[in-house]
């Protein structure tokens, strides 16, 4: 799924356009023990508490695709019958009225969740009946020729409020505060199925995870079936060792900083593309050769991308560019560059020396102290 199509699901979560037909949730303890179940109609719920799970729902459907919103398909093995993504079928088209499946997928959930503490599951079904759109992109909600029904799964953690006092209107007076336990946003969650092209694709999971660099890799191959992929901090140190491993003593700082701006230009290019813009392995060859790298060198590229990434693996480019940052670090130096300006920075030889020269104008700060710049020679 892309940035428009998650856009348009997480569009459904108000009270005036939702969709959500029936809302199940299960709360377990820190000794992964059911402690509460319910199942509802979501629609029959207070307002109150209506407003509150919406804002959840559009929580497990934030963040960076790629890194917080991964999509993931199913190996083959696990579309065949007794798999995943059977079982996922089979809960979505029950529309969350089997009341043996449900307890089958909280069981799931629970064996392969690892989290120590309390934590609510909650699981929605929901029925979008897709509009279609005219040329010019604008919906016509009377020409929808699909309906498409899906599952979202939020896990949140459970926390006891903190210790405090607070004022009671009643009694007018400052007293002890009532600790509660409050459903805190979702740390884990996934849609199923997901929303390729404006339709339902059987075939992918869009996993949720609100800290990037804890996926979980047991819980998605064992509760969801997929394959854990790389994140988004791997995606960053893999890319960077087949980059070292390849130009070897040629991984020299001009080399170095027209791969920055490359993969910076890429991403300026796909700016108003839904899509995040990938490098496959052909795509970084090319990106080292126009960087600077020599025929030698490359010509141990295949085997190092194969040996250290894997002959298919892909980078999200947002993944392994850095946008915010340019940095040149020494043991006793640091310096730090707008991204955009590294060209200000060079590598000269001077007086024998091995040394960093950094362009500078007449403003310039040391400690906050502007000081005088040497005139230019005549």
């Amino acid at each position: 799924m892309n940035k428009k199509e998650i856009l348009e699901i997480r569009k459904q979560y108000k009270p005036e356009e939702c969709s959500i037909t029936r809302i199940c949730g299960c709360y377990v303890n820190g000794n992964k023990e059911i402690v509460a179940t319910s199942k509802d109609a979501f629609l029959s719920l207070p307002e109150e508490e209506i407003f509150k799970y919406l804002t959840i729902f559009k929580q497990t459907l934030s963040g960076t695709i790629g890194k917080n919103l991964i999509n993931m398909e199913f190996p083959l093995d696990q579309e065949m019958p007794g798999g995943a993504q059977e079982f996922l079928l089979q809960l979505r088209n029950s529309k969350l009225q089997n009341d043996m499946l449900i307890e089958q997928f909280y069981e799931k959930i629970i064996e392969n969740y690892n989290y120590g503490e309390n934590y609510y599951i909650i699981l929605i079904h929901v029925a979008y009946d897709i509009p279609g759109k005219s040329t010019d992109g604008s919906e016509m909600f009377d020409a929808s020729d699909e309906v498409y029904e899906y599952l979202l799964c939020s896990i949140c953690p459970v926390h006891l409020s903190k210790e405090g006092l607070s004022y009671n209107p009643e009694t007018n007076r400052i007293e002890n505060r009532i600790r509660d336990w409050l459903i805190e946003p979702p740390a884990k969650g996934f849609l199923f199925p997901t929303f390729n092209n404006r339709s339902t694709d059987i075939h992918s999971v869009l996993y949720y995870s609100k800290q990037a660099e804890e996926l979980q890799p047991e819980f998605i191959e064992n509760a969801l079936g997929c394959t854990f992929p790389m994140s988004a901090g791997s995606q960053k140190s893999t890319f960077h060792s087949v980059v070292m491993n390849t130009l070897g003593e040629e991984c020299e700082y001009e080399v170095i900083r027209n791969i920055h701006d490359s993969l910076n230009e890429m991403i300026e290019e796909a700016k108003e593309s839904p899509e995040p813009p990938v490098l496959t392995k052909p795509e970084m060859k090319r990106l080292l050769v126009n960087s600077g790298i020599t025929e030698e060198r490359i010509e141990s590229f295949d085997a190092n991308f194969d040996h250290i990434a894997g002959e298919k693996a892909e980078f999200l480019v947002t993944n392994i560019a850095e946008t915010r940052k340019f940095s040149i670090e020494t043991p006793d130096v640091v310096i730090k560059v707008n991204p955009e300006r590294a060209d200000l920075v060079e590598t000269k030889i001077i007086n024998g020396k091995q040394c960093l020269v950094i362009e500078i104008n007449n403003q310039v700060e040391v400690n906050g102290v502007p000081i005088r710049t040497i005139p230019t020679e005549e």
